[in-house]
């Protein structure tokens, strides 16, 4: 199965990155190369490197990208590492950087991988496959406990706590190794009359996914860093799909941008803590109309950008 070259709002990050020739620009979630390719043919005497922890997104973007040559660097990281990564490359400063946090379509379409409850396959759900940890670790050895917390923190789910004591009431008779056997168990869990909205299992996979791979972890522990990556003017331009990421997002950058502790009484600031630079995006933007129609997992999509003070 080929990654999709689609990529979500890419216009608009497109747009929002101010893509200067000679700049460099960074792709955190590399994917199949969608919004790295329109980065790559704007450049003139600059470079792009793209970074992804999963091995077939490595592969398919390094075919997508190979008409630019030397232009482009691609990384096999996970984007918190990104400083330490681009260090390595002699690089500390860079112009642009993009973040697409939504799963892959290849991810969610490859059965293989775990993700979809759509597809009968071995719970997995790494995006790195040099990870241990594995979704069927989660759901066969967390406590009751710890799986109500996921479901319900990372999940959103209201019957986060009857989901999570089905799973330990089931993985009791014999292991939960595949999606479908996860699927028959959460639907036994929610009431027949509250499956109207959708798949059952959509936040219960959601939360196993994001707990798996530490996504909001990894995302609230990255965002100062990449903001001190960016030289004068650059901009860091996220995409995020669900309320929880763009919770995080729209945190961090509202703190670079007005980090004063100092109380509101107090005329003038003592702390010495100094604004990194301007949310650009008061408020995210969102998918056109045109797009709605064409990619039906863009409906939730949110962008935002933030731009680093100049010099």
């Amino acid at each position: 199965m080929e990654f999709s070259h689609y990529s979500v709002l890419l216009k608009e990050t497109i747009e929002q990155l101010h893509i200067r020739p000679e700049g460099i620009y960074v792709d955190g979630t590399l994917g199949g190369g969608g919004h790295a390719y329109q980065v790559c043919r704007r450049l003139a005497g600059g470079h792009f490197y793209g970074i992804d922890q999963d091995d077939a997104a490595i592969r398919a973007a390094g075919e997508r990208l190979a008409p630019f040559g030397e232009k482009v660097t691609i990384l096999r990281d996970n984007y918190c590492n990104m400083n330490a990564a681009l260090a390595a490359c002699g690089v500390r400063q860079v112009d642009g950087i993009v973040l697409d946090l939504g799963v892959s379509s290849y991810q969610f379409d490859n059965g293989e991988r775990g993700f979809s409850y759509r597809f009968n396959a071995r719970l997995d759900m790494r995006m790195d496959r040099r990870q241990a940890l594995t979704a069927a670790d989660i759901v066969n050895g967390y406590t009751q406990e710890e799986l109500s917390r996921v479901i319900r923190d990372y999940g959103e789910d209201p019957f986060a706590q009857n989901i999570a004591k089905h799973i330990v009431q089931a993985r009791q008779e014999r292991p939960i190794e595949t999606t479908f056997q996860l699927n028959e168990i959460i639907k036994a869990a929610i009431p027949a009359k509250m499956r109207q909205n959708g798949h059952p299992s959509r936040q219960t996979f959601q939360a196993l996914r994001i707990e798996c791979n530490g996504e909001l972890d990894v995302l609230k522990n990255s965002l100062d860093g990449m903001i001190d990556l960016l030289g004068p003017g650059g901009r860091l331009c996220i995409i995020t799909f669900h309320s929880l990421e763009d919770r995080i997002v729209k945190n961090v950058f509202r703190e670079n941008e007005n980090p004063c502790t100092c109380p509101k009484s107090f005329p003038v600031c003592v702390c010495g803590r100094k604004p990194k630079g301007r949310v650009v995006t008061r408020k995210p933007v969102l998918p056109r109309e045109k797009e709605l129609a064409e990619n039906s997992r863009s409906k939730s999509a949110k962008l935002r950008v933030f731009e680093k003070a100049g010099t």
